[in-house]
């Protein structure tokens, strides 16, 4: 019998439950047994929705009440020394509090400690506390909440599979950090932590486990020969667990690593076969003849209804050549889609007849595994049936396309995506035009999103305010975040965005080729949920999008008010892409759309824009060999946006929670005159990248997380520009939080750019 599961399912629940509990136990209005029950709730409706389904197995080790590379970092007792956990170590039993520490950057007694790192997980949009690791580090079993889930799932009467990060992706994934020599040899500390995940899939055993599904996604990408010899040696030291393993590795084809990968001494490997449907082939052609075949056929990272016809043609061969060890699951983790379908009623029909959220992609799942059986009845027939007429419906919608699109597409010039001028001589001129002082001090756009924005934006959306009295009170919100900033001396403000929900809802609720959900949450980080748009079909915008409300912010203050825009490619990354096109055709609409924007706010007498970028190194293939080309499209979107606009008009870019060494060149190529990137978490470490490159063109290094309900002093933020000002000249520098504010309160924001502005004044004086 062909075995049905998912490499992972969503875990904030429906309506966003663990968020609403995880942030009201911080708040201190919910208790800690509280906190669990609802962890435990979520839990068991999830693996009851995979029994329901049909699936064969359900996921242990997906949960997470934060991240699951966090979770991990716990388990083998990677816990950095600053937060305390010395006595929790030494009994093997590290506190959820303590995890929440390392996330949320504090020590015990609520004492300030810088946050663990974050960055992006793979091309995705989901960000994870980076491990950080160094010389002689010993790791040890250091939480039991993983055998405590396992006890749960098998005491309801599930058939558990054991979901874990492998030890190689973990090491992978983590970094030195302070004094760590930057050629650091993590894999060093293999030996030591293989003794611990041999230890966690022994404990597994005793509780009856059979399967324990370790994720590898380090193995879609290029590794360095060391890193490869070290999985062979990893992996026949964990052989000899008393549970069977299955070698998973989503986001990617395994490439040069296929061989490595089939030949490693585990019961089972998993294939995306999604991203990689041309490696089916020959991994049937080189898989053991014990070895079972999980193929990720539904996909985990789109919301696009599976054709199940087409599948079931595709894996036939498999099937027969495989039989009982052919597996069907997910590409990856659920994680990455919202939870159910079934809420959406508001949704256009036509389009939802396109979709499968994470509880319908269980029953396509299923009903695959159960096709390939010749085990289907009349519900997985129509099913069938049913995704085969949407998706040709869908194929044949004249929505979809708008000839005058790809008319403008096809004109757009070489011309249309340079700047007139150098950044040299656009800085002289913007300078002359914006009077500007050296270290000047901005944000990063938006502000803190009070409960009174978002009861006003429900009431408006309820029907129960009017759009007068909603854009009156927009703009008494604008009109006071402008007043805080001149009251702090903010050199260039913003408007603060009060009327936006999500920088990249807000943009795509007004353009053509946009659907939006109701209920559609992912997460992105912690307790941080987005709800991605639906990009459907051609972009077109139809009017102005944030024109009137930079004007009215402008009207208030002398000093140079910035445009606040959502980027081409980050709009792209953080939708749900139509499948039909190519990504860069789609992007190119998506700036086109941008660049009128742009231009109708320099017409308005903005004399800053800042177009976001945060998402340009999340899209990054994860094999070198395609990178260029990926960022030979990518740069062109951000230019054709940006480029229209005369040398006055200062343009903006912001990245965050990246590694920029990769891209710094394409970064320079955007041409942008002032870029703001995220440096308090690394302590400047990411300047390293803009130093060595020569960075042409102005930086504001972010000099606080935001993320931390911190309030930095200003003798750190000091330090952190000192540290700038050795790898950049200070004519250059910005002075900038190192993202957008609008989850944090007026009580934290105010005390923090209060700190900052005074910072900036010190270096003026240091530098003047």
């Amino acid at each position: 019998m062909t075995v049905a599961h998912v490499i992972g399912y969503p875990r904030i629940g429906a309506d966003r439950e663990l968020k609403r509990a995880t942030e009201a136990y911080w708040q201190g209005t919910l208790d800690r047994e509280a906190l669990e029950a609802t962890g435990r709730e979520l839990r068991l409706a999830n693996w009851a929705a995979q029994r329901e389904a049909g699936l064969d197995l359900v996921t242990v080790g997906d949960f997470a009440f934060y991240d699951q590379v966090l979770d991990v970092s716990t388990m083998v007792g990677a816990v950095p020394a600053r937060f305390g956990a010395e006595e929790e170590l030494a009994r093997g039993e590290v506190d959820l509090d303590t995890a929440f520490r390392m996330a949320r950057g504090r020590a015990p007694g609520g004492v300030p400690a810088a946050a663990c790192e974050m960055t992006k997980f793979f091309d995705t949009n989901y960000h994870y506390l980076v491990p950080e690791l160094h010389p002689g580090q010993r790791f040890r079993l250091a939480s039991t909440r993983l055998f405590e889930q396992v006890a749960e799932a098998r005491g309801t009467g599930h058939a558990v599979k054991v979901a874990l990060t492998g030890p190689l992706t973990w090491l992978w994934l983590g970094k030195g950090r302070g004094d760590v020599p930057e050629d650091f040899d993590r894999l060093a500390l293999l030996d030591g932590l293989v003794d611990v995940y041999a230890q966690i899939l022994e404990r597994l055993s005793g509780q009856g486990v059979e399967w324990v599904q370790l994720d590898e996604s380090a193995l879609v990408q290029d590794l360095p020969l060391a890193w490869r010899q070290a999985y062979e040696r990893a992996y026949h030291r964990l052989q000899a667990a008393p549970v069977k393993l299955l070698l998973a590795s989503p986001f990617g084809g395994l490439g040069d690593n296929l061989s490595l990968a089939v030949s490693l001494p585990v019961a089972g490997l998993h294939l995306d076969a999604v991203r990689a449907p041309h490696e089916l082939e020959p991994v049937l052609d080189r898989l053991l003849p014990h070895k079972v075949l999980s193929v990720g056929a539904i996909d985990g990272r789109n919301v696009w209804r599976a054709d199940l016809a087409l599948w079931r043609e595709r894996l036939a061969v498999a099937r027969m050549r495989l039989g009982d060890r052919l597996w069907i699951a997910t590409s990856c983790s659920l994680l990455h889609v919202p939870v159910d379908l079934a809420a959406e009623t508001d949704l256009d029909p036509e389009l939802t007849r396109w979709l499968a959220f994470a509880r319908q992609k269980l029953d396509e799942v299923a009903t695959l595994a159960r096709l390939l059986d010749g085990r289907a009845d009349a519900a997985d027939r129509e099913r069938v049936e049913a995704a085969s007429r949407a998706l040709e419906a869908r194929r044949e919608a004249e929505r979809l396309h708008r000839p005058e699109v790809a008319e403008r597409l096809a004109g757009v010039g070489e011309d249309e995506t340079r700047r007139r001028r150098s950044y040299a001589e656009r800085a002289l001129a913007q300078q002359r035009h914006l009077a500007l002082p050296l270290f000047p001090t901005t944000t990063i756009g938006s502000f803190p999103q009070t409960g009174e924005i978002r009861a006003a934006r429900r009431a408006f959306k309820a029907g129960e305010l009017s759009r007068e009295a909603y854009e009156t009170r927009m703009r008494e919100e604008i009109a006071g975040a402008v007043a805080r900033q001149e009251a702090l001396g903010i050199d260039m403000p913003v408007h603060g965005e009060p009327e936006r929900n999500d920088m990249v809802e807000y943009f795509g609720e007004q353009l053509d080729g946009f659907a939006f959900t109701r209920f559609g949450w992912v997460q992105s980080y912690g307790t941080r949920c987005v709800k991605p748009p639906i990009l459907f079909g051609d972009v077109v915008r139809p009017a102005a999008m944030t024109v009137r409300w930079s004007e009215h912010a402008q009207s208030l203050t002398e000093r140079p008010m910035k445009g606040m825009l959502t980027g081409p490619v980050t709009m792209l990354q953080w939708s749900f892409v139509r499948d039909d096109q190519s990504r860069e055709t789609t992007c190119r609409q998506i700036a086109l759309a941008l660049r009128d924007e742009v231009l109708d706010l320099e017409a308005a007498g903005i004399r800053a824009i800042q177009i976001d970028e945060p998402a340009l190194r999340e899209g990054l293939p994860l094999r070198q060999a395609e990178w260029q080309g990926y960022l030979d499209w990518a740069v062109a979107c951000f230019r054709l946006a940006s480029a229209g606009v005369r040398d006055e008009t200062q343009i903006h870019t912001h990245m965050c929670y990246a590694e920029f060494n990769d891209i710094i060149a394409a970064i320079a190529a955007l041409d942008a005159d002032v870029i703001t990137i995220e440096t308090s978490r690394s302590d400047m470490e990411l300047l390293d990248a803009f130093e060595d490159f020569a960075y042409p063109n102005a930086i504001g290094p972010g000099v606080y997380d935001i993320h931390s309900p911190n309030i930095p002093e200003v003798d750190w933020m000091v330090a952190l520009m000192a540290k700038a000002a050795e790898r950049i000249p200070v004519e250059r520098l910005w002075v900038n939080p190192d993202c957008g504010l609008k989850t944090r309160g007026w009580a934290e924001v105010e005390p923090a750019l209060a700190n900052m502005v005074e910072a900036a004044r010190v270096l003026r004086q240091r530098h003047g």
